[in-house]
């Protein structure tokens, strides 16, 4: 018979506690499992001596001293647990062997007359030693049993009579306490579970060692099964069911354990079913948590639970199962009971979603098979109505997500019906639910994209949808939606309703990343892919523009999407109709965004541009705190761009007219500001900053310049609140040569200034350029001026260029923007003492090279627009003439550039006779040198251009020594020196000298072979005149040669000796008086004489600095 006296939850409390005033409460039969405990505390000396303590005793004795079982007990303690423990040592040796019987036993001997009435007709002492003799051969048997994985219920005459267990456990407890080295409390616990009633002893010895209750437990469901399959499993069980009775406290906590070490999940199910333990809004909680967490073990651990509860009836895991369904159902009854006609009450709408993605989960992950009732009861309260409210919105967008994610709720036609209905209410009720409930993104979106998505049949978008608005990662069977699909497209939304809804959909205001849920960008993001607008003449140009106005940063990831599809949608045709497209933005609206922004100041009143004679100009309300809105359409404006010349061979083919905004509404645009405001605020525009600055380096190089770049970054504004009035600043710079300290403390001042609020003084400060060339400006004022000039430069840099151009050059009308692109050169013009001051000749290097930059691709973008077309009006592929001759354009243009700037590097008579001018020069040449190596390395073709084109030999020294992308030219020197214009060959062997000298490497020597070879071709083959032309310029260069490589001396040498042979026979004819002798002849045989004692000259020059030279060697 099994023992049903179980241990008083208060008494194990108070115990635990030692709560002594509780335990007087209590009644001897309360008090009877913890007699042992009492007992030992009353007559065991404590280590405490205080008078609590002892008074405690007392208590503890007055309570236990009417109890008549405190007497056996009082027994057990006067045994010689010495001699015993030695027993013990032998019975358990003895038990370890293996055939090891029960008659063989070293604590009992033999037993005549059965271990029962043996137990009645002994005392204490022999009782003690019966019952430890029984739990160690029990022990024996389940660790053999363990070895062969089989569970067993030992029978004992003992152990299954009901009448000993109290005096068993007393017996326990007692050689528990008194043997702590040969018995442990897991060691027994284990073996008790093997036996009759064991569940009742271990409580007991629980409650008399309440401090291994967690202990016990923990070993009890680590020793346990994943899935409760046999016996052991169901003893275990109830075991820890009945020690969480004594202590319902602990419940939860042995419940988590189960979970922590996934074993025994219908424990886990029991523990939260039961009210004893836990709260009853716990158990939904606890559910959801395991199959929602984020722990893939524990997941797939409780969905192997719930599959195993569906296969077989009957077991612990299927009965489990069974009620946890009745819990839930119970639930969902006692909602609809209180939901009269349907209206969910409002302290109802959170367990009932709560409710409804539980069961989401079961079907979803753990593939539960729905009941009949239970698909009732479901339908019913997923068709509730709740109210407008925040966990309203919440509640329906939940129950449209299961309606695609649990198929078989509307397998029968009545809920198929009763689903519609309600769905369709849905879509009546979409506005006022988004208004009264305050909710931004409303179930109107959700439903909005699920019809999208049906149309264009993405049903693994409906998939994701669903999974992200569940918040589980669920499969969905493509044709189980087939049914959902025709109630969608069919008796909902039809394609023309979706489109006409989705532009009656207000826009979200202030959307930005921080935004959650489904919006109506979401829902217009996809009807623009499907061209669905398009495809029925549905206006969206105006919702597009209204919602990228209200935009706010961070900015929200489908933006940039959005701005991609509408651009594609507006350009690139249809495959049906190339005539269902939708319309561009007009440059008035986009201005009108630059105007209500913080540019309004500066663009409204200084560029009539921007004045609104459109009428289809909406009324928008744009903050001025975000610049999100302008770094839209400045995304829209460069990619439609970009797309429009991509396509642009089709675009002319087909016919088609498309808007196209003018390079003169481009110049008007921040672009630049923009660009580095998105780069400092990447935690906000981070998806557009890459896309913005991929499209401006293709289509706005000029705009995107490496030395701009580092310039911008060394710009750190430290004074917002300085101020300086337009007065002071016209004061200060009409007194620069007079008060030059007032005007730099005016510049320093605005340096510290934002870029963007010291741009409307751009036109005064750049009026006053040519007075900063005077020649009592101080030079620190000059470097000054260059740094407002470059920090003015990150806000419109193209105006600035007008401006500077403008007031450099002079005597220019109507100079524009464009012009600046069309004439990159013009700059050059300026005033010449622009090349003798290097901060604004610094300026008018950074013009010219981005002029040249924005000509090329104006140049480039012409070409894409303008496609060439035969005859019959096709586009011609591989227009090779166009793009030669543009591309001989931009050669000439950028030589040009470059011989201009290589004239400027020459030294004057001024320069000769200043020292002041000679350091100028020498930072003119500094910065022309920089140019030119960055243009080198960029276009290397260039170069070779240049060099073929030749410039003055005295600047060889200044280019080879200054540019480090020189020594390239010694991949043409040698095309060169075979030019048949004898300048170009004289040229190409000075270059070739300087080179030799800079880099002294093997290549240059071959070079140096194959000029001398060519000098002696051409020593006997051409002309006096020739001749003297020829070497008269190389003879410095012969002493390079050898003062490169001084093993080419003695060629060197044997070249100047036959050039002096030749140059001496010429001379000689002057020393005859003939009158037959002409004019020129003379001036040849002087000329001749000349050269010879040049050649001599040079000799001598040659062994001073090679071969007598000390230091070659060194």
């Amino acid at each position: 018979m099994p023992f049903k006296r179980q241990v008083s939850a208060k008494v194990f409390k108070a115990i635990q506690t030692v709560n002594i005033e509780e335990l007087a409460k209590c009644s001897e039969v309360e008090i009877r499992p913890v007699l042992p405990c009492l007992v030992r505390m009353s007559l065991i000396s404590p280590l405490d001596t205080s008078k609590k303590c002892s008074k405690q005793k007392i208590d503890i004795l007055t309570i236990i001293s009417g109890i008549e079982w405190v007497n056996s007990i009082v027994a057990l303690l006067s045994i010689n647990f010495h001699v015993l423990e030695a027993d013990v040592k032998k019975e358990q040796t003895l038990r370890q062997k293996v055939g090891g019987n029960h008659s063989e036993s070293a604590l009992i001997g033999s037993l005549p007359n059965g271990l029962a009435l043996e137990y009645e007709r002994s005392d204490m002492t022999r009782r003690l030693r019966l019952v430890l003799s029984e739990l160690l051969f029990i022990q024996s048997q389940y660790q053999d049993s363990e070895q062969d994985q089989d569970f067993f219920m030992k029978p004992s005459e003992l152990f299954d009579n009901e009448i000993y267990i109290e005096e068993i456990s007393d017996v326990i407890c007692i050689a528990l306490a008194e043997l702590p080295t040969l018995l442990t409390v897991l060691g027994i616990v284990e073996t008790l579970l093997h036996v009759s009633n064991g569940s009742a002893i271990i409580c007991r010895i629980v409650a008399n060692f309440p401090d291994c209750f967690r202990e016990v437990c923990t070993q009890l469901i680590s020793r346990g099964e994943k899935q409760e399959e046999n016996l052991s499993s169901a003893v275990r069980a109830a075991t820890i069911s009945m020690l969480c009775r004594m202590n319902p406290a602990q419940a939860l906590a042995v419940r988590g354990k189960c979970v922590e070490l996934c074993r025994m999940p219908a424990l886990a199910v029991t523990l939260s079913l039961s009210s004893d333990y836990t709260c009853e809004s716990d158990m939904v909680a606890f559910i959801s948590g395991l199959l929602l967490g984020n722990d893939q073990a524990v997941r797939n651990w409780f969905a192997m639970f719930i599959r195993t509860g569906q296969k077989k009836k009957g077991e612990v895991s299927s009965n489990a199962l069974q009620q946890l369904r009745d819990e839930l159902q119970r639930r969902l009854q006692a909602i609809l009971n209180e939901s009269s006609g349907g209206q969910l009450p409002d302290g109802l709408v959170v367990q009932a979603s709560a409710l409804l993605r539980l069961y989401c989960a079961l079907r979803g992950i753990a593939t539960i098979k729905f009941q009949d009732e239970e698909v009732i009861l479901l339908v019913q309260l997923l068709t509730s109505h709740p109210s407008p409210t925040p966990a309203g919105v919440r509640f329906v967008s939940i129950g449209l997500c299961m309606l695609i994610a649990c198929p078989s709720l509307i397998s029968i036609t009545e809920h198929e019906r009763r689903s519609i209905e309600w769905v369709q209410w849905l879509v009546r009720e979409e506005a006022y639910f988004e208004s009264a409930s305050g909710v931004s993104a409303s179930f109107g979106e959700m439903l909005l994209l699920m019809a999208i998505h049906f149309h264009s049949n993405q049903l693994s978008a409906i998939c994701d949808l669903v999974c992200s608005t569940l918040g589980m990662k669920i499969p969905i069977r493509h044709n189980n939606m087939t049914r959902m699909k025709q109630v969608f497209t069919q008796e909902i939304f039809t394609e023309q309703i979706v489109t006409t809804h989705a532009v009656k959909v207000p826009v979200t205001v202030s959307l930005n990343a921080n935004m959650t849920g489904f919006l109506p960008v979401h829902c217009i993001h996809q009807l623009l892919k499907s061209r669905a607008f398009a495809k029925h003449n549905v206006n969206i140009k105006n919702w597009i523009y209204r919602q990228i106005c209200v935009a706010t940063n961070p900015l929200h990831p489908v933006l940039p999407l959005l701005v991609e599809v509408y651009v594609n949608s507006i350009i690139l045709p249809n495959n049906r109709s190339a005539e269902q497209s939708n319309k561009p933005l007009s440059e008035n609206e986009i201005r009108r965004v630059f105007q209500s922004s913080i540019f309004g100041r500066y663009f409204n009143k200084k560029s009539c541009q921007f004045g609104m004679t459109d009428n289809e100009v909406q009324d928008v309300n744009i903050s001025e705190v975000t610049l999100t809105p302008q770094l839209l359409l400045l995304y829209y404006l460069l990619l439609y761009e970009d797309t429009r010349l991509t396509n642009a061979k089709d675009l002319v083919s087909s016919g088609r007219k498309i808007k196209t905004y003018s390079v003169e509404f481009f110049s008007e645009l921040p672009i630049k500001y923009l660009l580095h405001h998105a780069q400092k605020d990447q935690s906000s525009y981070s998806s557009l900053f890459g896309p913005l600055l991929k499209l401006l380096a293709t289509h706005f190089p000029h705009l995107t310049l490496v030395d701009d770049w580092v310039d911008d970054m060394s710009f750190k504004t430290t004074n917002r609140d300085s101020f300086i009035s337009e007065s002071e600043l016209l004061e200060a710079l009409n007194g620069i040569e007079a008060n030059p300290s007032r005007c730099a403390k005016v510049f320093q001042t605005l340096l510290t200034i934002e870029a963007i609020d010291i741009w409307p003084y751009a036109e005064i400060i750049t009026q006053y350029s040519k007075n900063m060339l005077g020649l009592q400006v101080p030079r620190y004022l000059q470097d000054l001026y260059k740094d407002v000039w470059f920090k003015l430069n990150t806000v419109l840099p193209r105006r600035l260029w007008v401006l500077t151009v403008k007031n450099l050059v002079g005597n220019l009308t109507g100079l524009t923007r464009i012009d600046v692109a069309e004439d990159p050169l013009q700059i050059m013009r300026c005033d010449e003492r622009v090349f003798r001051c290097s901060p604004i000749f610094s300026i008018v290097l950074r013009v010219l090279r981005a002029s040249l930059a924005s000509s090329r691709s104006q140049l480039t973008q012409h070409l894409q627009s303008n496609p060439k077309l035969d005859p019959s009006g096709q586009v011609i592929t591989g227009d090779n003439e166009r793009e030669e001759m543009c591309r001989a354009l931009v050669a000439a243009q950028d030589s040009a550039a470059v011989q201009m700037l290589l004239e400027a590097c020459l030294e004057t008579e001024e320069d000769k006779n200043s020292r002041a001018a000679k350091w100028a020069l020498q930072e003119v040449r500094s910065l022309v040198c920089c140019y030119l190596h960055q243009v080198f390395i960029a276009d290397p073709t260039l170069a070779k251009l240049v060099h073929f084109q030749g410039y003055p030999a005295e600047l060889l020294e200044v280019t080879v020594k200054g540019v480090p992308s020189m020594h390239i030219c010694s991949d043409f020197l040698q095309e060169l020196l075979q030019q048949p214009s004898l300048k170009k060959q004289v040229f190409s062997i000075q270059l070739l000298s300087h080179l030799c000298v800079q880099y002294s490497l093997p290549k240059s020597l071959n070079l140096c072979v194959i000029a001398l070879n060519r000098l002696y071709a051409l020593l006997g083959s051409i002309s006096s005149s020739q001749r003297i032309k020829l070497f008269k310029p190389v003879l410095p260069a012969l002493v390079r040669f050898s003062t490169a490589f001084p093993p080419l001396a003695e060629e060197i040498v044997q070249l100047l000796l036959q050039l002096a042979k030749i140059c001496e026979s010429q001379a000689s004819l002057s020393s005859h008086i003939d009158v037959h002798l002409s004019r020129s002849e003379e001036s040849i045989a002087r000329d001749s004489e000349e050269l010879r004692n040049l050649t001599h000259t040079t000799y001598l020059q040659i062994l001073d600095d090679s071969v007598l030279s000390t230091e070659i060697y060194n």
